[in-house]
Formats: structure tokens, sequence, C-alpha cells
């Protein structure tokens, strides 16, 4: 039996566990906040301290990259942390990401970085209105983001941003990420693998949706090759340069016929999880053969496949499930507004097919927990 420990004990940990079971792969998690070990899914503790849990694993990894630094430094000390520190710093500092996708040669949009006033005016100078600012630090599910589209918005925001980074609650120093807004057309996602030995295998490029800065649904439909070419040569750049092990996600803004890395995570990700119904191996399977040195897996499309999250809600209609190919995933967490709390995943045969579950599902779903589903979901019926 293979011993993995993950930084992190929420949904990715719990979901990791279920996927390894099946190889014999014991996943335990290390609650960054409590300081305790856990086992993801029965949520039993384990009276071990994070060294002994180390020492104790034949693989650390992390299901999330805002790890703080003095735990990251025990697990790259243990020379069995996948992916390493360096990805993980990478995924939860957005200086750091830009550096490292301007290292890795790879498209994203123009930058400047802020931490004082006068250099905030100067990305203004320098980029041009509209800009997107976002925080280096503790920003995810479009929290820490601002938008700027006119100069006399500008005292207010700069000063909403100097009170965000007065506030902040980490060792690091903040700073903000002043990018170009972009006009894209879609924004999609490439999730993949890739081994000690440099092999890397991709999932399709999905199609997302946000509603409020947070993932409502993602779309795995056959889709253009060139694209998916594009964006693997984009995953596997960034991928060589951390020398990285494990599954990682690039988000990425399409704009006609080029792609914009938006962001990269160091993880398995939200935009994956219709991989368990919709590939052979799913996101988290590969995780753990990427990080325990096994063989990775398919990752072909094998039916088009979309997942809407449950966001801040304990109950669904049961009826969903009498959806063909429908698919039910809880979290086992305790209720909280915007908080996810599971997923669905639905598959056709077909678009067509999907498209028209997709109605179904969205008119068992009540609007105001889901947002915008609906007319996502007539969207896609309209399209096929």
């Amino acid at each position: 039996m293979k011993k993995v420990l993950v930084m992190g004990a929420g949904q990715l940990a719990r979901m990791m566990a279920l996927a390894g079971a099946p190889l014999n792969i014991q996943v335990l998690a290390y609650d960054v906040n409590t300081n305790t070990v856990v086992h993801p899914v029965t949520q039993q503790k384990f009276a071990l301290t994070l060294a002994e849990a180390v020492a104790d694993a034949d693989v650390v990894s992390s299901e999330f990259e805002h790890i703080p630094y003095p735990v990251q430094d025990v697990c790259e000390a243990s020379g069995k942390f996948f992916p390493n520190s360096t990805a993980i710093k990478a995924g939860g500092d957005r200086r750091q990401e830009k550096q490292l996708l301007d290292a890795a040669g790879v498209a994203n949009a123009g930058y400047r970085i802020v931490s004082t006033e006068a250099e905030f005016h100067a990305a203004i100078a320098a980029l041009g209105l509209p800009l997107v600012l976002k925080s280096a630090l503790a920003g995810y599910d479009g929290k820490g983001q601002w938008r700027l589209k006119h100069h006399e918005d500008a005292a207010a925001i700069w000063a909403d941003i100097e009170s965000f980074m007065q506030g902040a609650n980490h060792a690091l120093p903040q700073a903000i990420v002043a990018e170009q807004f972009v006009r894209f057309d879609r924004e999609v996602s490439l999730v993949g693998a890739r081994n000690a030995k440099g092999d890397t295998v991709v999932y399709p490029l999905t199609e997302n949706h946000h509603v409020n800065g947070v993932l409502a649904v993602s779309l795995a439909l056959p889709g253009r090759q060139e694209l998916q070419q594009q964006a693997k040569q984009m995953f596997d750049a960034v991928a060589a340069k951390l020398d990285y092990v494990g599954v990682l996600a690039l988000e990425f803004f399409q704009v006609g016929d080029k792609l914009l890395v938006n962001e990269i995570a160091p993880r398995v990700h939200n935009s994956g999880h219709w991989t368990q119904q919709g590939s052979d191996t799913c996101q988290f399977e590969n995780h753990l053969r990427a990080v325990c040195g096994l063989p990775l897996g398919s990752t072909a499309l094998v039916r088009p496949t979309l997942m809407v999250n449950i966001l801040g809600e304990d109950y669904v209609d049961p009826a969903v499930l009498a959806l063909p190919s429908c698919h039910l995933h809880w979290y086992g967490k305790g209720k909280r507004a915007g908080r996810k709390m599971g997923h669905i995943n639905l598959s056709g045969e077909t678009v067509a097919e999907l498209a028209e579950r997709f109605v179904v599902l969205s008119k068992l779903l009540p609007a105001q927990s889901f947002p915008e589903v609906a007319d996502m979901a007539v969207k896609l019926a309209k399209s096929v």
C-alpha cells in the first residue's frame, strides 16, 4: 500500500482518497488550519504531528496552493513533495505566477506589480484602462479583485486596495497585479498530468462559465484540434519549467484563435471534476498515478460531459438522479453561503443528447441557488 499525505483537508483531498482506494493508495490529509492529520473522507483524526505524518508517508502532495511557507518547508525537505514548493508558491502568489509564465514563454495579459499609490498610477499610464486588479496573495473565487474602468474612480479603488493590503493576515508582503483587461471570447481551461520522467497527458479543453467570479458550469465537448494543440504546448512549457509532477491546471482566455494564460493551479481543479464521468481516468486518479510513479491513464473524452457546481446549498431535488448519466457528488460540508458543497456531473452520448438532458436538469435546480444555469442550458441546446 502506498501512503499519500495531502496538504489541505477539503473536497479535493476527499476525492483523491476515493480515487486512490481501488489502487490501494491510502490518502490522509493535513489540515493546515487546525494542524491535525485526518482521513479526508471519514474525518477520523490521527495523533500525528506534521513531521511525523510526512515521515510516515511515501508521497506528500497538496490540494491547494495557500499553504504556509513553514509547512511547505517541512514538505520540501522530505524530498517527496510533488508538485514541488516552487510550483505551489507560484500558484499562491500572482507575482511569482506572472514571472513563471514569462520565463516559460507563455502568452498572458500585460501587467505591472503594484505596491504603492505611485506604482498604481504608473500602471494606469502604462497599461491604459480598463484594468483588472488582483491581489497577489489570498485571492480566489473572485475575492481580492477590482476592475477600474474610468480614471475618476481611481482614487476610490486605490483607497479600497490600500485598506485590503493593510488588513492582510499573512507573513509575506501583499501587492497587487494590475492587468490589461482582455476582451475574450471564452474562458477555457486545460487540466493535465506530468510524471517524474517528463511524460504528459492532457484532458480536452473545457469551457467554463462563471457567475459572480465563481465557476458555475464546465463543459467538456469535442473541440478544435488547433486550440487543443496550442493549449498542450503551453501546458508542457509551464510544467517543464517547474519540473512539475502531478496534475496541473491552466486557465485561459480565448481571443479568436489565440489563448492567453489567465491563471495556473498547481493541483487538481474544479473545472476538471467532469473527468469523473467523462474520461476513463479521472483527474484525481491521474494525480495519484503521477505522484506515485504509476503509468498515467487515458485522458480522452469518452462522451460529452458537463459539471454544475453546487454552491451554498446542502440539498438538491433527488429527481436529478433519475436523469440518465447524472451523478451527484457531495463533499460532506456544513452549509454556508457561497461555499462549494458539491457538484453534479451530467453526460450524453452526443452533444445534442447532453444539451437536452441539461435543459431538463436546469429545470430541477432552483434559479436562486443556481443563477444563470438555465440560460446556459438553453444556449447549449440552441448551439447544437
